[in-house]
């Protein structure tokens, strides 16, 4: 089922345990015997949970459609329209607590921040992670930013990255930008391009993976390629080679989608596990010889980077509020580099 699919519903396309793109799409059509009612009224009594202000940013945002033509919050529902409507999808609600937490912020102004995420930091606080991610050190950083509407500063995502993944991540500083950023993202105008360094020689310069991505049906932790039938979202990941190293090769990967653990579950989907990334078998030697010195190479590698290698790099889109285009590149943090480093320095020696 992709994104557009249609649904004669309020259930959501999207939601926040299979989605790392943080939006959810509504689609219905209204009763033949409705009466004619302001669309943010109708939508107010037809959504459970959803404010009318929220209801009105959307609109104000462009995010509210009625056969396939953008309204305002005036409009008056008829019988029969087909409406459809993204809304940016927060987690669950629990107490930020502001924490004084380094952060490297590359962009920022009254609508959105963007900011390099260092490995090994959570996005968002839950289970078994309440405090020490980042935006509990948003919230410090907001802390001192004039109210917004009455309202202080809160950090409005609209896509994450994992914990052991690193780099660039935009975040929304009010309603607005974050209803027009999770259009954004539905309508894929975001651009995102993450190098990753996986198992093997991969045998095509450039191609693309395509297939489901859902939770395992056997371990609800890991993500799982489902390349027949309606179960789990649809995800297309494209990628290109930048370098080869024999047993390990760097590739860029352009997302098409952004469902939870994409390029980790589809380079391990064909056979190219991420170098180190222990929930998908990259942990293991999977490529090379089975001498002492090779085993003792590539665990010096494993202890370089201690974690998938797998890096958020580039980043661009029109600003949601402001316009004008936005891009952004990260260098790759230090134990990525190191680790290409050494394995430049092996693949140098090394005949395959």
């Amino acid at each position: 089922m992709t994104e557009n699919s249609e649904h004669k519903n309020t259930s959501p396309i999207c939601n926040l345990d299979e989605q790392q793109d943080l939006y959810e799409h509504h689609r219905f059509e209204v009763d033949k015997g409705q009466g004619l009612l302001r669309i943010d009224k109708y939508l107010t009594n037809k959504l459970e949970a959803i404010s009318r202000n929220k209801i009105q940013n959307a609109a104000k945002a462009g995010n509210i459609l009625v056969n396939n033509v953008q309204v305002k919050p005036n409009y008056k529902v008829k019988p029969r329209d087909v409406i459809s409507i993204v809304f940016a999808h927060p987690p669950r609600e629990i107490e930020l607590i502001p924490q004084n937490i380094p952060i490297k912020v590359i962009y920022e102004d009254d609508d959105i921040i963007i900011v390099d995420k260092e490995p090994g930091m959570v996005v968002h606080p839950g289970y078994g992670n309440y405090t020490g991610t980042l935006v509990n050190a948003l919230v410090y950083h907001f802390k001192d930013l004039p109210y917004q509407n009455g309202e202080a500063v809160k950090p409005g995502l609209v896509h994450r990255i994992d914990k052991n993944t690193s780099g660039l991540l935009v975040v929304a500083k009010n309603e607005l930008s974050q209803a027009k950023l999770a259009k954004m993202f539905f309508d894929r105008k975001i651009n995102r391009l993450y190098q990753a360094l996986v198992w093997g020689d991969v045998k095509e310069d450039n191609g693309l993976i395509s297939g489901n991505i859902g939770r395992s049906l056997k371990n609800r932790k890991v993500m799982q390629v489902f390349p027949d039938g309606d179960y789990g979202k649809h995800a297309v990941t494209h990628y290109k080679v930048i370098e080869r190293f024999g047993y390990v090769t760097l590739v860029e990967c352009k997302l098409e989608t952004g469902r939870t653990h994409q390029i980790r579950a589809h380079f391990s989907h064909i056979g190219h596990p991420l170098f180190n990334d222990e929930t998908y078998g990259g942990n293991k030697i999977l490529k090379g010889t089975t001498f002492s010195k090779y085993k003792q190479f590539v665990n010096n590698c494993f202890n370089t980077c201690q974690r998938q290698a797998l890096h958020a790099k580039t980043l661009s889109f029109d600003h949601p509020v402001k316009g004008g285009h936005i891009s952004l590149e990260s260098d790759l943090p230090k134990d990525f580099s190191e680790l290409l480093e050494k394995w430049r320095k092996y693949a140098i020696h090394k005949k395959y």
